[in-house]
């Protein structure tokens, strides 16, 4: 179920004319969602659907741990590109039909 509301973000984000370099990116430190580009910033993004608040928001679910891997493999992906760029990290929430972009959700030094 993940991939569907990582493909319904990609192609929210597509919309809002960021540009989609990989999905569900891989390295040794862990995975991202999305990485894309607007203007001259690379985003990295985490999704997070939830169908209620049962749990919590979505967005609650990016925890420490969480953001820490996401920085792990931002690190290793502009270690070998990207390098002239601003590097941000993004969240996406979905509660059932509502889409919520945060920009700068977390930071490096999270």
């Amino acid at each position: 179920m993940g991939s569907f509301y990582e493909e319904v973000a990609k192609n929210y984000l597509e919309k809002q004319n960021v540009k989609i370099l990989e999905t569900n990116y891989r390295c040794r430190s862990g995975e991202v969602d999305i990485i894309g580009k607007q203007d001259d910033t690379l985003i990295f993004f985490e999704v997070k659907y939830r169908k209620n608040d049962d749990y919590g928001s979505a967005l609650s679910a990016i925890d420490k741990k969480k953001q820490k891997k996401i920085i792990a493999c931002a690190k290793y992906y502009t270690a070998f590109d990207h390098t002239d760029c601003y590097v941000r990290f993004d969240a996406i929430g979905i509660e059932k039909d509502k889409i919520e972009w945060i920009k700068d959700a977390f930071w490096m030094n999270a």
